[in-house]
C-alpha cells in the first residue's frame, strides 16, 4: 500500500517500526542510502529483516540524470542517447535498449534490490522534468524502444514499472515544482502519448506510475487521483491488470487533495495499488491515513525481483562486458546525450 523513504545509510529504530506496519509494502532507495555496493546490500538485508522478505525494495536508476546508485555500479547513458541512435540504425537502438535494460536490472538484482522505476515512456517533447530522460519524441519509435527496454528487464529477473501515465512529456511544467495542465483533448492524446504505454501493456508490464498532471478535458483531477483515468480508461480500456503506482505525494503537483493523509487518501481512492511517500518527514501521517485500509499486499507480488547471479557471477560474465561497452559508448558519441544534468 505504502512505499516510504528512510533518511540514511542504516535504519533507525524508528524506521524499522514503520516497516513492521502492515500498510507499508517497500522502501523507494536514493543517493542518500547509497554508498557501497556492500553497504547496499547490508541495507537491504536490514529492510527485510525488519518488514519481512515480503518487503519490496526499489529505486530510480534510470540511467543519465536520474541514476542514484553510481559508484559501483554501470554509469548508464540517459535513455535519449538511445533513441538518437534510432535515427541512424533502428535494429541497433532496440539492441541497446535491450542491454541497457539487462545492465541497470542485473546490477540491481545482484544488490537485493527488486525494482527500478523504469523505463520511461513518456515521449521527448519539451517537458522540463523529462528532458533526457525520454527515449525520443514519436510515439511508435518511443513504444518500440521501450518494448525492447521491458524485454531486457524481464531477461534479468526484474518487473518493469512504465511512467508517467497518460503522458508527462508533452507538457512543460516540471510537477516537483508546480502544477501541470495539459489542455489537450482525449483524442489526441489517445494517438500519441498513449501509445507507447499501451504497446507496453501488450508486453506484460507489472506497473504502471501515474503522472501528477491534470487533463481538465478529461477530468478535473489529476491523474494520479483519477478514477476515469486508472479505472475506466488504463484498467479499462487498455486492459492492464498489474499494480498501479502513485508518484510521490510530496511533489508540489500532488497538492490537489490536500494534506498529506488526504493525498495518500485520493491516490487509494482513485485505484492506486502502491503509493509512494520518498521523504522520512511524511510517512508517520502517511501510515496514519492507511490504518484500517486493506493492505493489498498480495497484488504486489508481481514486483518481487526474481534470483540473481550475485556480483561475482555478473564481473565473470563475458556477455555483460559486451553490452557494457556498447552501452557506456553512448557517453562519447558525437551528437548523442551524456546522461549529465
Amino acid at each position: 500500500m505504502l512505499m516510504i523513504g528512510v533518511a540514511a545509510l542504516e535504519l533507525a529504530e524508528h524506521e524499522k517500526r514503520w516497516l513492521s506496519e502492515p500498510g507499508v509494502a517497500g522502501v523507494l532507495l536514493f543517493s542518500r542510502n547509497y554508498q557501497s555496493r556492500d553497504q547496499l546490500s547490508a541495507l537491504c538485508d536490514a529492510i527485510r529483516e525488519a518488514g519481512g522478505d515480503d518487503m519490496l525494495i526499489a529505486v530510480d536508476q534510470e540511467g543519465g540524470p536520474v541514476q542514484r546508485f553510481r559508484d559501483g555500479f554501470t554509469r548508464l547513458p540517459p535513455l535519449s542517447a538511445i533513441g538518437e541512435r534510432y535515427a541512424h540504425d533502428p535494429h541497433e537502438a532496440v539492441r541497446l535498449a535491450e542491454e541497457h535494460a539487462w545492465v541497470m536490472a542485473s546490477e540491481l538484482r545482484a544488490s537485493g534490490v527488486d525494482f527500478s522505476f523504469a523505463p520511461v515512456v513518456d515521449l521527448a517533447r519539451g517537458n522540463a522534468a523529462i528532458g533526457l530522460r525520454a527515449f525520443h519524441a514519436e510515439p511508435a519509435v518511443t513504444a518500440e524502444l521501450a518494448q525492447a527496454y521491458v524485454r531486457g528487464m524481464h531477461l534479468a529477473g526484474m518487473a518493469a514499472v512504465i511512467k508517467h501515465f497518460p503522458g508527462h512529456g508533452s507538457v512543460a511544467t516540471d510537477t516537483h515544482k508546480a502544477a501541470a495542465i495539459d489542455p489537450r483533448p482525449l483524442e489526441r492524446i489517445l494517438s500519441d502519448d498513449l501509445l507507447p504505454f499501451a504497446e507496453c501493456i501488450e508486453a506484460r508490464v507489472e506497473a504502471v506510475m501515474m503522472a501528477h498532471v491534470t487533463y481538465p478535458a478529461v477530468d478535473p483531477n489529476p491523474a494520479g487521483y483519477s478514477r476515469v483515468w486508472i479505472e475506466r480508461i488504463l484498467r479499462g480500456e487498455l486492459g492492464f491488470t498489474g499494480v498501479v503506482v502513485s508518484d510521490d505525494i510530496s511533489m508540489a503537483a500532488a497538492g490537489a487533495a490536500g494534506s498529506v493523509g488526504g493525498r495518500v487518501q485520493a491516490h487509494l481512492d482513485a485505484g492506486c495499488d502502491l503509493v509512494l511517500a520518498c521523504f522520512p518527514d511524511v510517512v508517520d501521517e502517511a501510515i496514519a491515513a492507511v490504518q484500517g485500509r486493506e493492505t493489498g499486499r498480495a497484488s504486489l507480488a508481481s514486483l518481487r525481483g526474481a534470483i540473481a547471479a550475485g556480483w561475482d557471477g555478473l564481473t565473470d560474465n563475458p556477455q555483460r562486458d559486451r553490452f557494457v561497452a556498447r552501452i557506456t559508448a553512448l557517453h562519447t558519441e558525437p551528437g548523442m546525450g551524456n546522461g549529465e544534468s
